[in-house]
């Protein structure tokens, strides 16, 4: 699994987070999506390493501009933190 982390430019309220995290679950296949316009941020976790470029497009298509994506890999912790 992968988390990505994208900076993002221009989400304003709780209805921007809803626009941004839409796009990116059309855009690529993720089991979680989390969106937080006070950090300026998308997390976003999938099963294969998504592609930045289609990312980007989708998020930036509805006006707000992409400033970083990282990805790195990521282990999904059980129940009260234990693996």
């Amino acid at each position: 699994m992968f988390k990505t982390t994208i900076k993002i430019e221009g989400m304003m309220c709780n209805m921007c987070e809803a626009h941004v995290s839409d796009a990116v679950r059309a855009a690529v296949s993720a089991s979680k999506v989390n969106s937080s316009h006070k950090k300026g941020i998308t997390e976003v976790i999938t099963d294969k390493e998504p592609d930045e470029k289609v990312i980007r497009e989708a998020i930036e298509k509805d006006g707000y501009k992409v400033l970083g994506i990282t990805t790195e890999p990521y282990e999904k912790k059980g129940l009260f933190g234990r693996k």
